[in-house]
């Protein structure tokens, strides 16, 4: 079975535009993205963008990149347009991969792969413990709320996405990374947005609104996503030391 990667990446963020050039040792944001999943070895990688500017950065750092419309709502169209470019027939899963999470571990990119494949499942995600209880009410971290408990190799099922909660029962900090089947992601880019996705801002919500099963896998660390410039901040000073 094949994974090809693709990372979305677009300059107009809203809480902080041109975030996916900023540099880290001397990198950008989406190139540190992008050697970090080639890294992992699970199948070819390629950054899809409606912009330019990270195409060039992207190809002048050694990666793949294509131009994918300006018109998308969200990141899994624009993921799902890309798959439609290169037109792979060969690929089982597609792993979706945000441009913003600089410090994500190749490790656990491999541990999302083997356990979509081993478990043959329709869409897998990761999350990790959250260790600063301020996580629960940030809305800028995600939240997963999962229907068991983590045990060894377990590859639970998400009940629940959030911005904020109080109750923190088998809740995690969900991470920006996804992998779906093909015929899966074909069917969830086909569904209109629903409501729980508009209000909370969160499309995975759309999977769960429609029944379709996401499983979840415990990383081994917790990334930190850039969405402010103190989270820019803090992930140059402790990425200054790798």
């Amino acid at each position: 079975m094949k994974t090809l990667i693709i990372i979305p990446s677009r300059m107009s963020a809203t809480r902080l535009p041109g975030k996916p050039l900023l540099k880290i040792n001397g990198l950008s944001i989406i190139s540190h993205v992008f050697k970090k999943a080639e890294s992992a070895n699970i199948g070819d990688v390629i950054v899809a963008t409606e912009d330019q500017e990270i195409l060039e950065d992207v190809k002048k750092n050694g990666g793949n990149a294509i131009l994918t419309s300006k018109n998308h709502k969200t990141g899994t169209d624009r993921i799902y347009e890309a798959f439609r470019i290169i037109n792979r027939k060969d690929v089982d899963f597609v792993m979706n991969i945000q441009g913003d999470e600089p410090d994500i571990e190749i490790d656990d990119i491999k541990i999302l792969d083997t356990k979509m494949k081993s478990n043959k499942s329709k869409i897998g995600t990761m999350a990790a413990e959250i260790l600063n209880r301020k996580i629960y009410e940030n809305e800028n971290v995600v939240k997963v709320r999962i229907d068991e408990s983590f045990k060894k190799n377990s590859f639970p099922y998400a009940k629940n996405f959030m911005r904020k909660t109080n109750d923190k029962i088998d809740v995690f900090h969900h991470m920006g990374i996804y992998s779906y089947q093909v015929e899966t992601l074909k069917k969830f880019i086909s569904l209109a947005q629903s409501k729980n996705e508009l209000n909370n801002r969160l499309e995975q919500l759309r999977a769960i609104d429609n029944d379709i099963k996401i499983n979840v896998a415990l990383a081994n660390k917790s990334p930190i996503g850039v969405d402010t410039k103190e989270d820019y901040l803090a992930i140059k000073n402790i990425m200054k030391y790798k």
